[in-house]
């Protein structure tokens, strides 16, 4: 359990990291888009104990997510 732990946060460090510095010349729709595939990869991976599946999944969904909501961000 404390590996899944780990990797979550890790992945999530990731995410910020690449959001706050190497993201620049991305438009807000763009930085959604990542952030919320980076959300979801992790939390697919928490909800099914790291499966490939579920990550993968995970990451699609919050991709998905990510962009609609960032769709009305300017």
């Amino acid at each position: 359990m404390n590996s899944i732990r780990d990797f979550a946060v890790s992945v999530f460090a990731v995410v910020i990291l690449v959001g706050t510095c190497g993201c620049s010349g991305m438009s807000a729709r763009d930085k959604s888009t990542a952030i919320g595939a980076g959300v979801g990869a992790a939390a697919g991976a928490v909800v099914t104990g790291g499966g490939v599946l579920g990550t993968v999944g995970g990451a699609a969904v919050g991709g998905v997510i990510g962009n609609q909501l960032g769709k009305d961000k300017k």
